[in-house]
């Protein structure tokens, strides 16, 4: 990624090609008009009543002006079994964030701050977060929640896949005891661990959070989650199958958007960016 200066993330006027750059927030907003080419050089009039962005060129074609619901998806920062590359999953509430995380949950948090502002100008400002059960996402979310000034609901939709009998172990270990099955576990998507969750099982539960999500109407929301299930929530919005999902990186504190409509068109905007850097 190509370095910036230091910015202040409460100033909407980053120079560059974000959407929404350099604008004030008194300034009023082109109308939306569709533009499946990609050029991104057509507008129109704003409707009576509304402040929208123009979409940005490279976003999913549309050919209607329905709102959608956006899904600022959250990874938590950085624990001591992210560092060990332990399976840490639902069936434990720990471990909490290590020092590293506290500082990248600072980081994501002034990244999300600025959808809206300086980044993704077509998106609206969050205003409702929403995390996992687990400690590292309560913290994550916690931080993210002063940043915002919104307070944090729970939602166990959104914890991570439920380990089994391999809650804790690494890799290695788990290969050790169960040779040949962790690789499908990934890339077949169907096959369940000991007492556990398929990667297609975290597909379905996401696909019921993000349906509830879509169901209270055009807003942004915040969620805070885990690795598993924020792929799995891309993978169920891009209609791929569960064996492709390991496939998307997915570091801590990193921030994916997904913006779903009513007729479940949705889009894939940001997959995976990373909130340290900016």
């Amino acid at each position: 990624m190509t370095s910036t200066p230091a910015h202040d993330p409460d100033r909407p006027d980053r120079p560059g090609g974000a959407a929404g750059a350099g604008r004030s927030p008194a300034e009023p907003l082109a109308g939306d008009r569709v533009d499946p080419a990609g050029a991104g050089a057509a507008s129109a009039a704003p409707q009576a009543g509304r402040r929208r962005a123009v979409r940005p060129s490279g976003t999913a074609p549309r050919f209607d002006d329905d709102e959608p619901t956006t899904v600022v998806l959250v990874r938590h920062g950085q624990t001591t079994m992210t560092v060990s590359r332990g399976y840490s999953g639902s069936s434990e509430p720990g471990p909490p964030l290590d020092e590293v995380g506290r500082t990248q949950a600072a980081a994501a948090a002034a990244l999300v701050h600025r959808v809206g502002h300086d980044l993704w100008g077509d998106v609206d400002d969050p205003s409702e977060i929403v995390a996992s059960p687990m400690v590292r996402t309560q913290e994550t979310a916690a931080v993210m929640a002063a940043r915002l000034g919104l307070p944090v609901r729970t939602d166990a939709a959104f914890q991570e896949a439920d380990f089994g009998q391999w809650q804790g172990l690494t890799a290695e270990q788990i290969e050790e005891r169960w040779p040949g099955l962790l690789e499908p576990w990934h890339t077949d998507g169907h096959l369940r661990p000991p007492g556990g969750e398929s990667i297609a099982d975290v597909g379905v539960r996401l696909r019921r959070g993000l349906d509830a999500l879509r169901e209270g109407g055009p807003r942004t929301v915040v969620v805070v989650s885990h690795a598993v299930a924020i792929r799995a929530a891309l993978g169920v919005t891009m209609g791929a199958h569960p064996g492709t999902w390991s496939q998307l990186r997915v570091a801590p504190a990193s921030v994916s958007i997904v913006r779903l409509f009513a007729d479940r068109r949705d889009e894939i905007a940001v997959a995976g960016a990373p909130s340290e850097g900016w």
